[in-house]
């Protein structure tokens, strides 16, 4: 097992308000894992985030984990995520950022290393505040705005009726494509999870 852990950090808002928006399932893919590895997130002591350890894998293979969510707004998601790469080591190559997706229709999934940042606010911040977008993501769609609708409030509505029956499912296939980062590497989890 590597002395350094992965960091996979979810994209959202922090408060109440913003906790079923489609902006927010990058927290929602967090909480799953967390879930998974039976722990709660708690405040950072160095970053503002909150955050917690989990392991993954088989007992001859242990991989662990860092899952985290900033507690900042998500244009300023950088900052508390590369506290988090300083306090554990955590090198960009051992970084999963999982966040809202507009281009990709609700509940299609794609993983991939490195690229633009399509408009995202998140991913522009980490950009910024690691100096590279050479980490590894987890695309999770929710869709374009119908009509006329602008994009910016359509990311902090709720998810429609229909797409929240779906949505735990969804949640689930993100949190195994990103085990599967982990566990099995980029090209077997794309061929695996990418829609």
């Amino acid at each position: 097992m590597s002395s350094a852990p992965w960091l996979i950090a979810g994209l959202g808002n922090p408060g109440p308000e913003y906790a079923a928006t489609r902006h927010n399932i990058g927290f929602m893919v967090v909480d799953a894992l967390a879930d998974r590895g039976g722990v709660r997130l708690a405040r950072h002591k160095r970053a503002h985030a909150l955050a917690a350890e989990v392991k993954i894998g088989t007992p001859g293979s242990m991989h662990r984990l860092v899952v985290a969510e900033p507690l900042s707004f998500m244009n300023e998601s950088g900052g508390p995520i590369s506290a988090l790469m300083s306090f554990y080591g955590v090198a960009p190559d051992r970084l999963i950022v999982v966040h809202d997706e507009l281009d990709l229709p609700f509940a299609a999934l794609r993983v991939k290393n490195g690229g633009g940042d399509n408009g995202h606010n998140g991913l522009k911040s980490i950009r910024r505040s690691i100096g590279t977008g050479d980490f590894l993501r987890v695309r999770a769609g929710i869709g374009r705005p119908p009509g006329r609708q602008d994009a910016a409030a359509f990311v902090l509505k709720a998810f429609a009726s229909g797409e929240r029956r779906d949505l735990p499912e969804f949640i689930d296939r993100c949190a195994d494509a990103v085990e599967s980062l982990v566990t099995d590497g980029l090209e077997r989890t794309q061929n695996r999870y990418n829609d």
